[in-house]
C-alpha cells in the first residue's frame, strides 16, 4: 500500500494506492503541522482514522507533503512518527510547496503559491525549488492566508475600523468575548487554525466593498513579499493553491494585473493532481 498526502494546518487529505497504482481509499485527517501540533496529537489524529489503524503493516511507501515541514527539525518529527506507526514503509516528508509544484506545474518552470490556513510561495525552474524567504509562520508572515485575514477581521472589529453594518454580522457569527478569543489564541493548540476560521466570514460577503478592500490589500502584500522578489515577468506561469485563492480568484487576478502579471491557474485541492504526478514519476 502506498500513501500520498497533502497536509495543511487545518486538514490533511490522504489517498491510498495499491501495487497497481489503483486507488484503495481516500481519507481526511486533522492537520498534521509538526511546527504547531504536539507529537501526541499528531499520533492520535493519524490513528483515529480506521483506514490507517487497520493497515499499519501493509503500507510500503509514504509521500507526505505538509505545512510546517520546511525545517529539518519539523520534518524529522513527522518522519520518525510515520516510521514508528508504519514499520514497513519508506517515508518521504517534504514541505507543502513541493506538493503544490507537482500538482500545478509538474516538471515545468513556474511560480507556485499557497493560500490556505497559511501561505507560502516558491519558484520551480524545472529541476529545483527556490524560495525567496524561509517561512516563519502565522505570527510573523503568512500574508493573505486564512489566519492573516482572520487576524485583520478581529483587529478591525475591536479597533472599530470594521463598518458598523459588517460588525453586527460579525458579532452574530462568532463568539467575540475577549476572554474567549485570548483563551483560544494563547491557551489552546493550533491558534493559526482558530484565526483562519474567522476568514470564512469573508466567503459570505465577497461582493461587499469592505471585504473586497481587505482582500485586495492582503493579496497585494502577498505579491510584494512572496511573488515580485522572484523578478519574473508574465511569461512565467503563476499558479495558486488553496481555498482562499480559489474563492477569491477574481480579486487575485485583479491584483496580479496591477503588477503586470497573469495567473495561469488556481487549484482548490491539489491531492488528485498530486496523485497523477506520483503515478507517472515517483512511485516505484
Amino acid at each position: 500500500m502506498i500513501l500520498i498526502a497533502d497536509g495543511g494546518s487545518t486538514k490533511a487529505d490522504w489517498i491510498a494506492l495499491d501495487e497497481n497504482k489503483e486507488q484503495l481509499f481516500k481519507v481526511r485527517t486533522g492537520g498534521l503541522n509538526p511546527a504547531v501540533v504536539p507529537v501526541e496529537v499528531l499520533r492520535a489524529r493519524i490513528l483515529e482514522a480506521d483506514e490507517f489503524s487497520e493497515n499499519l503493516d501493509a503500507v510500503t511507501q509514504i509521500f507526505f507533503y505538509g505545512a510546517g515541514c520546511g525545517t529539518d527539525v519539523a520534518t524529522k518529527i513527522l518522519k520518525d512518527l510515520f516510521e514508528e506507526l508504519f514499520p514497513n514503509a519508506e517515508v518521504v516528508v517534504a514541505e507543502d510547496t513541493l506538493a503544490a509544484v507537482y500538482a500545478a506545474a509538474g516538471n515545468d518552470p513556474a511560480i507556485v503559491c499557497i493560500l490556505g490556513t497559511g501561505s507560502n510561495s516558491s519558484y520551480f525552474d524545472g529541476e529545483t525549488i527556490q524560495s525567496n524567504a524561509v517561512s516563519l509562520g502565522y505570527i510573523v508572515m503568512d500574508e493573505a492566508s486564512g489566519n492573516y485575514f482572520g487576524k485583520r477581521l478581529i483587529r478591525n472589529y475591536f479597533y472599530k475600523v470594521m463598518p458598523p453594518y459588517m460588525a453586527e454580522k460579525f458579532e452574530k457569527e462568532f463568539n467575540l468575548e475577549p476572554d474567549h478569543i485570548k483563551f483560544n489564541l494563547y491557551r489552546q493548540p493550533n491558534p493559526n487554525t482558530y484565526l483562519a476560521n474567522f476568514a470564512s466570514f469573508m466567503f459570505h460577503y465577497k461582493e461587499d466593498p469592505y471585504v473586497l478592500n481587505l482582500m485586495e490589500d492582503g493579496f497585494d502584500a502577498f505579491f510584494r513579499s512572496r511573488v515580485l522578489p522572484y523578478n519574473k515577468d508574465k511569461s512565467t506561469p503563476i499558479y495558486f493553491i488553496g481555498s482562499i485563492a480559489y474563492y477569491f480568484s477574481d480579486i487575485l487576478e485583479k491584483v496580479a494585473a496591477k503588477h503586470d502579471l497573469k495567473i495561469t491557474g488556481v487549484i482548490q485541492r491539489p491531492i488528485h493532481n498530486l496523485i497523477e504526478y506520483h503515478k507517472q514519476n515517483l512511485i516505484k
